[in-house]
């Protein structure tokens, strides 16, 4: 079994802004290529063409209605809205993955706590998979080992590629801007400050797994928003619409939904 180590000086990982992503799926296309080519295996597909294609894919996006409930308890679908939820390896603080691994193969970096896998010591047992409780490993079919998001752990320290490019394929291919990439344990970094305003969560923390990546919730569709200056502001579209001098995008939204009835 693989032991942790003791807590890391830096965690990288991921912020994620659900009120941002548009699930256009440019990071999980952007990150089949990087690691298709990168670290470690190939990521194998199977009959991507046929009737049954499959494959391995590192970051998946998953698309949900999602209905709130008012303040009485009941469900508000007026209020309803389409959420985009990225998910691939959130680099656990306390990652079962790693210690329930009988070969070591599965191991958390003492320096920056990205779990990886050496692809040689893995038997494709599939422990792993079976202690993550986000499903965020998949076994790859054509190599028999098992494949994770590795954080691009190869872009991100070489110093070959612009400074620019020395973070995540995920992150640096998102056209909306709702990935971002950064040390957690360090309270300054922008990625921290994201959490601490925001209010970002963990993902399924009764696991008490403490994963390091986090997300952003998706902010109120109406009513009273606290803004970035510690302000209230009211950010009704339909309040705004309904007054007579509303142009552009809201002016044509109030003249669309009045063709609607």
């Amino acid at each position: 079994m693989t032991t942790l180590p003791i807590e890391p000086p830096k965690k990288l990982g991921l912020v994620i802004d659900l009120d941002i992503c548009v699930g256009c799926h440019a990071c999980a296309v952007n990150c089949k290529e990087w690691n298709t080519g990168g670290y470690g295996n190939a990521l194998s597909d199977q009959d991507p063409f046929g009737a049954d294609p499959a494959g391995t894919w590192l970051n998946r996006i998953h698309s949900f209605e999602a209905v709130p409930f008012d303040d009485a308890g009941q469900p508000a679908p007026q209020d309803a809205r389409i959420v985009h939820f990225p998910k691939s390896c959130l680099h656990c603080d306390d990652a079962p993955c790693v210690t329930v691994c009988p070969t070591g193969a599965s191991y958390k970096r003492s320096e920056d706590g990205i779990v990886l896998v050496n692809e040689d010591a893995c038997i494709g047992c599939g422990l792993c998979a079976w202690a993550c409780a986000y499903g965020a490993r998949e076994m790859d079919a054509e190599a028999g080992v098992m494949k994770k998001c590795t954080l691009c752990v190869d872009r991100i320290y070489n110093e070959n590629l612009p400074e620019e490019d020395r973070q995540p394929a995920c992150v640096r291919s998102c056209p909306a801007n709702a990935r971002h990439f950064g040390d957690l344990a360090d309270p300054f970094s922008d990625v921290s400050k994201m959490v601490a305003l925001r209010g970002g969560v963990d993902l399924m923390p009764e696991q008490g797994n403490r994963p390091v990546n986090k997300y952003l919730p998706p902010r109120p569709k109406s009513g009273t928003q606290a803004c970035g200056s510690g302000q209230s502001e009211h950010v009704s579209l339909l309040k705004m619409a309904e007054t007579p001098q509303a142009e552009g995008f809201v002016g044509w939204l109030d003249h669309a939904l009045s063709k609607l009835g």
